[in-house]
């Protein structure tokens, strides 16, 4: 084995370090000129990446409010809503023949009526029923994107059935059949048992008006509570649906009635004063804005965004309400 002397491993250490001293500073300056390379890098990737999430996360959040803009009635399940919704009341839906006794207001042809539910639904308009209206107020439960209506037809005339039905099918819509016991006879235009069956199996909503649809605040007011009571088994036996709403005859109403109505049972009524139905007002007296012939659909528009302002104070005494 060879030995070396001490002072040449002295002088060859020596020239390492001399040599690690020389290039040190040359290798620093190229590791710093990277660094600096790679952070101005990596700063310019970051904020484009910064930029783009935070351009992402605001249209997503742009969407969403504006999904739950088009869907503010769709409710939270569980919790009562407070959205007022608009409730139509019609009546013939054809033209009136020239030896009809009938105000002339009570006839909405059906070209017009048809013209009427399709600016609705250009308008963001969809109809439920009120059995869904109080579903929604109650708990809550969706009643679907775009704005709430409710159209409700009195006296159970034929044209109903035959004229409004397939209009409304067309947008896939239902409505609330307001019937009476004893009613128009078929041969004088009103709705057959079968027609009313084919409303129901449509979907359409089935509401009571009474025994007939005369004015019920002329009757005995000690014969009132069985009257309605009698009126609202007999429709649902007859129908085999249950009969939650009550449709006042003529609009008229007292507080005799109002009661009766209460006690036979029905979740609410309709009346036919102007405004918007509000689940804080009384569940009694939901007010309907007739519609009569000739109305436009720019006209009845209007008309729906006028009886917004009208509103009924809950609770008070009704006294008499007509039409």
């Amino acid at each position: 084995m060879e030995v070396r002397p001490a002072s040449t491993g002295r002088r060859k250490r020596g020239r390492e370090q001399r040599r690690q001293s020389h290039v040190t500073p040359a290798r620093l300056l190229a590791l710093g000129s990277l660094l600096a390379v790679g952070a101005v890098a990596a700063a310019i990737v970051i904020s484009t990446t910064g930029g783009s999430g935070s351009h992402a996360r605001k249209t997503a959040a742009q969407q969403s409010s504006s999904a739950n803009a088009r869907t503010s009635t769709t409710g939270a399940a569980g919790k009562a809503a407070a959205a007022a919704v608009p409730i139509l009341a019609y009546h013939v839906i054809n033209v009136a023949p020239p030896t009809s006794s009938a105000p002339p207001a009570l006839y909405v042809p059906v070209d017009e009526f048809t013209a009427q539910m399709n600016a609705l639904k250009a308008a963001g308009w969809h109809a439920v029923t009120l059995d869904q209206l109080e579903a929604y107020w109650t708990h809550g439960t969706a009643l679907g994107p775009g704005k709430p209506i409710v159209i409700t037809f009195d006296d159970g005339y034929a044209s109903q059935y035959t004229n409004a039905l397939p209009v409304l099918q067309k947008l896939g819509w239902v409505a609330v059949e307001n019937v009476a016991v004893t009613s128009l006879a078929p041969s004088d235009g009103g709705l057959t048992d079968a027609q009313v069956r084919g409303l129901i199996h449509a979907g359409w909503q089935l509401g009571a008006e009474g025994p007939s649809t005369a004015n019920l605040t002329t009757a005995d007011p000690t014969q009132v509570d069985g009257i309605v009571l009698s009126a609202r088994q007999t429709l649902q036996s007859r129908y085999g649906v249950p009969l939650n709403w009550f449709a006042y005859p003529s609009g008229a109403y007292n507080s005799t009635l109002l009661a009766a109505v209460r006690s036979a049972g029905f979740v609410g009524a309709t009346t036919l004063v102007s405004g918007w139905a509000s689940p804080s007002a009384d569940r009694y007296r939901l007010p309907r804005l007739q519609v009569v012939g000739g109305t436009s659909p720019a006209n009845l528009i209007s008309q729906i965004a006028a009886a917004a302002q009208t509103s009924v104070t809950p609770g008070a005494d009704p006294g008499i309400g007509t039409t």
